[in-house]
């Protein structure tokens, strides 16, 4: 887990290094660089994890020297990628660096299809002086660029752009369309004029200053191959053999490992897997021997009517696993707000998002430097009530919509842009999950917790994201997901097994915490400043400061049924302490 940055074209020297500099929290333990003098430029921030000898520093060069790599992730099958090269390639380290460079100089861009991780990387060819780099199916670990100054450049954060001299310009149609539907922008997208977003999936190659940008994982095809004719059993039996292999996967690390707990389901099937996984050494076979049960972590506000911390204490007195519980005070936010909005650089999910960085913090402290989360159960299976709903209009805000359009300018307002999503399912509940998966839900809770994990210099992986698990979720049929009006009724049964029923049926939680009764009237004073801020800036136009007025003095009345609308100005006040 790692920092990736690059400039290809015309640049001077020190613009890597400031591109570096901003990205150091995401790799505190070697920065490197490779320069073609008059070609290309790259650079490495490393969070050592996998094979921690200085040989798996990065940029990583293969032997003949024609191949430069900076990676940033995870490949968890490495160990079998490894066996599968060894003919071919002769390794020198124990990392999953060079497996992926190995594998790249063996398959050229079908090597893709051979990773199960989370990545995004870069490759250099400075023989044919051409750049491949390519992202992973779901869009786990970031690639940002822009195309400026006559240069090509990339990197993991879109601050390390702009300390390149890329330009602090605020995309106004994204902006709008946030604060008209929630939108976060299309999977190419940003909050920033000029910067662009490699989607999930697909892979770029830049040469003589020509960009291709094309898409390697077709998601619908691949739910398309699996078997259609499983019974109940069958598929229930298949998907656990294959959680477990992803928990194990994922265990793969030469640090500690510790794990992100609610009081839901999934957090209680997380629960009972990792108790399962089986210690491996650094070539892959299982090491039967005792090992620690694995660090749990969670938050809480100390506010019953909001906590699940009473669910989680629950849980894990079956299991007796370490619960290291982390507090987050209503007087903490504006400190957090701030730092979030310099490591997101773009709207986030407000106070939960806060909280969970607490979580990182405390690991890091720990030296728990691995946490894995149970982000991807809901989309997979179904677990929304809206996916069985026939009217979608709850979630787009038409009935008491938290997207308050009457405070924004006109002309703001016809910036906005409605989103459409591609419906490649003949079954509209498939849709409603793919929509989520690849274009809503998934995206924006991976980006918000890439940045917040490597706040810290810690790594998450999200093991119900392995693409064979969702694969074959999404083929199933719809009543193995709802049943009698229980959704996730077989992961529900696969949780039963190991953990007590009144857990894992209980009704699904939202996970929450008093955002709406601080920001009304613990933080009341701070929230007042954030508006006064917004109303002075270069960017009232954007509003009309009547209604912005109205709206917050009515939220301060006592009309909180929703505070997303006041969220969406906090945020826009950080990030514009960004844009001077």
């Amino acid at each position: 887990m790692c920092g990736i940055a690059g400039i290809l074209g015309d640049y001077k020297d020190l613009q890597l290094d400031a591109m570096l500099t901003s990205q150091h929290h995401r790799g505190p333990d070697a920065t490197g660089k490779y320069d073609d003098v008059g070609f290309a430029t790259f650079g490495h921030n490393r969070l050592a994890i996998i094979d921690l000898s200085v040989q798996a520093n990065q940029p990583f060069i293969d032997a003949s020297g024609r191949y430069v790599l900076v990676f940033n992730g995870e490949i968890y099958n490495y160990i079998e990628l490894k066996a599968e090269l060894r003919d071919r390639y002769d390794f020198k380290t124990e990392s999953d660096t060079e497996v992926l460079l190995a594998a790249f100089i063996a398959y050229g861009t079908r090597c893709l299809q051979k990773l199960n991780g989370m990545f995004a990387f870069a490759i250099w060819d400075n023989q044919d002086k051409k750049m491949f780099a390519g992202r992973d199916r779901f869009g786990v670990k970031p690639f940002y660029y822009s195309i400026s100054n006559n240069s090509f450049y990339f990197s993991s954060e879109i601050k390390a752009l702009h300390a390149a001299g890329v330009s602090k310009e605020p995309n106004e149609k994204v902006w709008a369309s946030y604060f008209v539907y929630g939108s976060y922008g299309n999977l190419n997208e940003t909050f920033w004029e000029s910067i662009s977003q490699l989607p999930g999936g697909h892979f770029l190659e830049y040469e003589n200053h020509n960009l291709t940008i094309k898409k390697w994982y077709c998601f619908e095809e691949e739910v398309a191959k699996q078997p259609k004719n499983r019974t109940y059993k069958q598929a229930k039996e298949q998907y656990v053999c294959l959680l477990k292999d992803s928990i194990n996967l994922r265990f793969r690390a030469d640090v500690p490992v510790g794990f992100n707990i609610s009081g839901g389901l999934d957090s209680s099937v997380l629960l009972a897997m990792v108790n399962l996984q089986k210690k491996g050494n650094n070539h892959g076979e299982l090491v039967e021997e005792c090992h620690p049960l694995i660090n749990a972590y969670t938050f809480y506000t100390n506010n019953p009517d909001y906590d699940e911390l009473p669910w989680v204490e629950s849980m894990i007195c079956k299991t007796t696993n370490p619960l290291t519980k982390v507090l987050l005070k209503a007087d903490e936010v504006p400190f957090f707000a701030e730092k979030m909005a310099f490591q997101q650089e773009e709207p986030y999910g407000g106070i939960p998002t806060l909280a969970y960085a607490k979580i990182f913090e405390q690991a890091r402290k720990d030296k728990v430097l691995v946490l894995l989360d149970g982000q991807g159960m809901d989309e997979q299976w179904a677990g929304y009530d809206y996916y069985t709903q026939e009217n979608d209009a709850i979630i787009q805000g038409v009935i008491d919509s938290p997207f308050k359009t009457n405070i924004l300018s006109d002309f703001f307002l016809a910036k906005a842009e409605k989103p459409s999503y591609p419906k490649p399912f003949e079954d509209e509940v498939l849709n409603k999950q793919y929509r989520d998966l690849f274009y809503t839900k998934i995206p924006r809770a991976l980006r918000f917790n890439d940045r917040v994990s490597m706040a810290y210099s810690t790594e998450l992986r999200e093991p119900f994201l392995d693409y064979r698990l969702v694969e074959f979720a999404f083929s199933l049929p719809l009543d193995f997901k709802i049943k009698n009006g229980v959704s996730k009724f077989m992961l529900r049964e696969i949780a039963s097994q190991y953990l007590a029923e009144d857990l894992v049926f209980a009704p699904k939680r939202a996970l929450q915490t008093p955002q709406r009764e601080w920001l009304a009237v613990d933080l009341k004073e701070w929230v007042s400043q954030c508006f006064v801020e917004i109303a002075n800036s270069s960017y009232s136009n954007w509003f009309d400061k009547e209604f912005l007025d109205k709206e917050l003095k009515s939220y301060f009345d006592g009309n909180i049924q929703s505070s997303f609308h006041i969220w969406q100005g906090i945020s826009l006040y950080e990030i514009l302490k960004l844009m001077d």
